[in-house]
């Protein structure tokens, strides 16, 4: 078969299944030209999902009567002129076919006026319309300055990729989606979106914190951290969200770079990593995060798309994002997180989660009390009648020079069930789930150690032997060393028996073959060698686990103020290391409405 060129009609119409894939691409191709146009109030209509139509009008500075033909050319754009410009893309649209493609498989009506235009026959509104390729003769138009295209039968002519479109729905819910994004990253432009007629989002100009609060709901408000970070030209700031407010769902992640929406695999990844150590499960984090650099830093075009991007210094933007929400996310527990029903929000527009951290200087030290193993029966307290639990009585009250002095989590008042401490501050209450707290500090003090290559051992009085698999057995044989460093002594008596000779101090009242087992249980999965290097957070989480105070463990007053203090002085101590919520706050605003009591 031989060689030839293709028709223009045909060209474009290729181009346009790599620009438009469904309503939602074309119309972000065109608001993306409405904000490069310094537009400060967009108008949507939509009809049956964008399918029927997509008719958006803006008040940007306008296209010129002799260029709106060339807008509809291909690869035509006033945003770029050289190669240099290429190199540094500031706008969000640059290549110049969305239109022209947009305009091959649909018919489009564009009309504008310039922002300078007068009242003369040379200052008004014009039009031009095109149909399956043909374009018309600019026509008188009346309209305000500013720009209108409207575009009906998307795919009209290419019946083989429109039957590829979903139900209106869902094809109404990806360009709603689209319109969201956009007014995320450009709180200073009013937003109109309607559908089938009726009005479905009205976002009036306003600051980044309220459209953010408009478009991801109070929830996320209630439940984030605000992050603000720079590293030279570098920056990062927004909003994500706390641990323990995290779901299943991703539908709440945003990032923008240079005020464009982008999905890259690189960012995803330093996000995921900042909150391993504090998610529980599958959990995924919501964010809305902004990162700001120099244009020649980053390339926009990699992908027609415009939402994949590549960084020159791809790795020092994961280290800055990791570590710059990493390190908010480890703040200690303090006073900060304790919501207010009405409280005045910060100066970023938000109520804070963890504020930054708040060391109180106490003269409460019971650093043996730390173990939590006192035996049962110490302190005063009173057993409950019908279920038999103890439940430890207040012996400390708020300092009467003004509840200010308390420290952020308060002092311990009682042990709930065995397993929760009730503890007063000056906020109201807070309940602390004693185990997943102890959990959470143990953890932290086992990767100091770890880090310092100091892990105390505890040398059992009396070697405990426990029979095991032959092949942990073997597995561990060359790794003695390397287990000792984690504070295990191990030594191998026979092939199927292992004998246990010391274990890491801070996890001395554990119960050593339970402890035991469990690191032959993460080698026989993964090896010495990778656990130790690359799973070693996996693994201490494990031992803490194990070393942690257990339920109906009956703690004395200062034990649990002990538990306290160290919480406050730890970092994530807000969730276990599974993730789960360690305490919880209740204002006394919360205990008033439950009583309906006015304040």
């Amino acid at each position: 078969m031989s060689i030839r060129v293709l028709p223009d009609v045909l060209i474009s119409q290729i181009a346009a299944g790599e620009v438009v894939e469904r309503p939602a691409a074309a119309l972000k191709e065109i608001l993306e030209n409405s904000l490069d146009a310094g537009a400060t109030d967009i108008q949507i209509d939509l009809e049956q999902g964008g399918i029927k139509r997509i008719r958006v009008a803006d008040n940007g500075s306008g296209i010129a009567r002799d260029e709106l033909a060339l807008a509809l050319t291909r690869h035509a754009t006033s945003k770029i002129a050289s190669l240099a410009d290429l190199e540094q893309v500031a706008s969000l649209g640059f290549r110049g076919e969305a239109l022209a493609s947009i305009a091959a498989i649909a018919r489009v009506q564009l009309s504008s006026r310039g922002a300078n235009s007068d009242h003369t026959g040379a200052g008004h509104a014009w039009e031009v319309r095109v149909e399956g390729g043909r374009l018309s003769e600019p026509a008188p138009a009346a309209r305000a300055a500013g720009t209108t295209i409207d575009i009906q039968d998307l795919f009209f002519n290419t019946p083989a990729r429109r039957k590829f479109l979903k139900t209106e729905a869902t094809e109404y819910a990806h360009c709603a989606e689209t319109v969201r994004r956009l007014a995320l990253a450009n709180p200073r432009t009013a937003f109109t979106l309607s559908h089938n007629g009726r009005v479905q989002l009205r976002l009036n100009a306003d600051s980044a914190a309220a459209r953010v609060r408009q478009v991801m709901g109070e929830a996320f408000e209630r439940n984030t951290i605000a992050v603000d970070a720079a590293a030279g030209a570098l920056r990062v700031s927004g909003w994500v969200i706390r641990p323990g407010a995290a779901t299943a769902s991703r539908d709440s992640q945003h990032v923008f770079v240079n005020g464009r929406y982008v999905r890259d695999k690189l960012i995803v990844h330093a996000l995921k990593e900042a909150y391993r150590d504090v998610l529980h499960h599958q959990l995924n984090p919501a964010y809305c995060l902004f990162i700001s650099l120099p244009p020649d830093a980053v390339d926009v075009n990699v992908h027609p798309a415009k939402t994949e991007i590549r960084f020159r210094d791809s790795r020092g933007v994961h280290q800055f994002l990791f570590h710059a929400v990493e390190r908010l996310l480890s703040a200690p527990a303090t006073g900060g997180a304790v919501p207010e029903a009405a409280g005045t929000p910060s100066a970023a527009g938000f109520r804070p989660g963890f504020g930054a951290p708040q060391q109180a200087s106490m003269p409460l030290q019971v650093t043996e009390a730390m173990g939590f193993y006192a035996p049962l029966g110490q302190g005063s307290g009173v057993r409950g009648q019908e279920s038999g639990e103890f439940v430890a009585l207040a012996a400390q009250a708020l300092p009467e020079s003004g509840q200010g002095d308390a420290p952020p989590l308060g002092y311990a008042l009682a042990q709930l069930h065995g397993v929760y401490v009730l503890a007063q501050n000056a906020q109201g209450l807070v309940l602390v789930d004693m185990h997943a707290a102890h959990e959470r500090v143990v953890y932290e003090k086992l990767k100091v150690a770890l880090d310092a290559r100091a892990v105390p051992a505890q040398t059992l009085l009396i070697p405990v032997a426990l029979t095991v698999d032959a092949r942990d057995a073997a597995e561990i044989g060359p790794h003695l060393d390397q287990l000792r460093e984690i504070g295990f002594e191990l030594s191998i008596t026979s092939p199927t028996s292992v004998a246990v000779r010391s274990v890491p101090w801070l996890l001395k009242n554990a119960d050593p073959v339970e402890l035991t087992r469990a690191v032959l249980a993460e080698v026989a999965e993964f090896g010495v060698v990778r656990l130790l290097a690359e799973r070693r957070n996996e693994l201490l989480a494990t031992l803490a686990c194990h070393g942690a105070v257990r339920a109906n463990r009956h703690l004395t007053l200062p034990e649990m103020n002990a538990l306290l203090r160290e919480m406050e002085a730890t970092e994530r101590a807000g969730q276990c290391n599974h993730g789960r919520p360690t305490w919880f706050p209740i204002s006394l605003r919360e205990l008033d409405a439950m009583f309906m009591r006015g304040r």
